[in-house]
């Protein structure tokens, strides 16, 4: 089958929206590589086949963001413009997301106010870093943290604050049953390295509402390492964790086990075990190219040094049955009673034992199974949008929201259920070079909790939408 790597993707996507958010049956995405391709979005068109989506991108005449016809935007934040707190400027480099709902009461009975909290992926060249505040920060040479954004019902911003500081390359993350955000930096120096003066690579707790209550405190027992995202599972309480590691060595899935599962903001500082998963006689994930393929008696190797104070965590002597890596491991989500996880591609020429486009993985801790999903197709077309998909949300009206982060111009895709491609958001060009977007990739796409708005960023120039329309369209 001749498939491009977008469609494959676009197809096992739609499938899988409905374990990961819906809380679907889990064995529905068994076998989706095998289905037929989803249409192609084509360029000029304004859909994918069969009239998939909300109808063809209208030009914003104000050069910012293209949307269908009976769409609009709020600009809520920019970067380098002040913060409503005082503190500073809107630091730089807008990545992962999510949105929690008000807590507060009204007369009305029901607090329709959004709560954002936003990653800056900030490393020391960073124009605008995190503003340093007391008692939120935890290097004061790292430029990289949260901010936290309040709305009202209306979209309009009440206010925009340092959640966390200090930190340094936050780059995805994931929410906790206890509507905490769990924020991970993607780097792993050690003080006095790129003029740190503590040690990064940890996982931090961000309280939305209140950040002061979680203030700047490293979850150490969940380990120092290249983290990219978390999944939690709402029933045991663990915690799983991938790392992206680009070069050799390649990352390791892990699974954090709390003393203290599911007690709240409590539950991560109590301590507990991290664990490195081992498929046995699978040195590299990234020889397993067979869509359906299943592993086992899966075991899980206690880390030796969670902190990786003399050997990165990778690195380390994890007996004579060693230990499974992957690379470029990056988004981790659960759905129904699975966790899933995502190597965005591996190469040959990077070190790996083979070359894949992109592989979705599925552990189910009951039964211990390791079960290859899909395996992405070839890369064929990469002038064409919809390459290199990256952060991804559930659809109101089902399916999926995908942000891009590839080549030329940069979109916000839908994919239905049916595994239709469709435009949702389009960053707007430079002027006479249409292969040179204007903006950077789209990130941190999250929807409000009664589904009416959908948040999005672009990682540079950091910018965050609010947009509202027909979303049940």
């Amino acid at each position: 089958m001749s498939t491009t790597r977008r469609q494959i993707l676009a197809r096992s996507s739609a499938l899988g929206a409905g374990i990961v958010f819906a809380g679907a049956v889990p064995e529905l995405f068994a076998g989706t590589a095998a289905a037929a391709p989803a249409a192609p979005y084509e360029p000029g068109s304004g859909h994918g086949s069969g009239g998939a989506g909300y109808g063809p991108l209208v030009p914003d005449p104000d050069g910012l963001l293209d949307l269908p016809k009976g769409f609009r935007y709020r600009v809520l934040s920019r970067e380098g413009d002040a913060l409503r707190s005082g503190e500073g400027k809107v630091p730089s480099h807008h990545d992962g997301m999510a949105a929690f709902p008000g807590r507060g009461r009204h007369a009305s009975g029901r607090d329709r106010r959004v709560h954002l909290v936003r990653n800056h992926e900030n490393r020391p060249t960073a124009a605008h870093r995190v503003p340093a505040v007391e008692g939120l920060t935890y290097d004061p040479m790292g430029m990289g943290g949260c901010t936290a954004l309040e709305l009202d019902a209306h979209h309009r911003v009440l206010g925009e604050r340092v959640a966390i500081a200090g930190t340094s390359t936050n780059c995805a993350g994931g929410p906790t049953p206890w509507h905490t955000w769990l924020t991970c930096e993607e780097n792993e120096d050690k003080a006095g390295a790129n003029g740190y003066t503590k040690d990064h690579g940890y996982i931090f707790e961000v309280d939305p509402y209140d950040p002061r209550r979680t203030g700047a405190v490293p979850l150490t027992a969940m380990g120092r390492f290249q983290h990219e995202a978390i999944a939690v599972d709402p029933d045991s309480g663990v915690v799983y964790e991938t790392e992206d590691a680009f070069d050799r060595p390649f990352g390791l899935f892990y699974r954090f086990r709390p003393h203290k599962p599911l007690g709240g903001r409590d539950s991560l500082r109590a301590g507990g075990r991290l664990e490195a998963m081992r498929v046995p006689d699978v040195p590299d994930l990234s020889v397993v190219q067979e869509p359906g393929t299943v592993f086992d008696a899966i075991e899980w190797a206690p880390v030796p040094d969670p902190l990786a104070r003399h050997t990165p965590v990778r690195l380390q002597d994890f007996g004579h049955r060693g230990i499974t890596h992957a690379q470029k491991l990056e988004g981790c989500y659960w759905g129904g009673r699975c966790v899933y996880f995502v190597s965005s591609f591996a190469k040959r020429a990077n070190g790996s034992a083979a070359d894949h486009f992109g592989q979705v993985w599925r552990y189910d801790p009951k039964r211990r199974r390791l079960t290859l999903v899909v395996v992405f197709g070839p890369r064929t077309d990469v002038q064409l949008p919809g390459e290199s998909p990256d952060n991804i949300t559930l659809a109101p009206g089902g399916g999926l929201m995908v942000c891009e982060d590839g080549e030329g111009a940069q979109y916000v895709f839908g994919v239905t259920p049916g595994g239709d491609v469709y435009p949702m958001a389009r960053g707007r060009q430079n002027i006479g070079t249409p292969d040179k977007p204007e903006w950077g990739e789209f990130a941190g796409v999250t929807f409000s909790p009664d589904h009416r708005t959908m948040y999005v960023n672009v990682y540079t120039p950091g910018t965050t939408f609010a947009v509202t329309g027909p979303w049940r369209r």
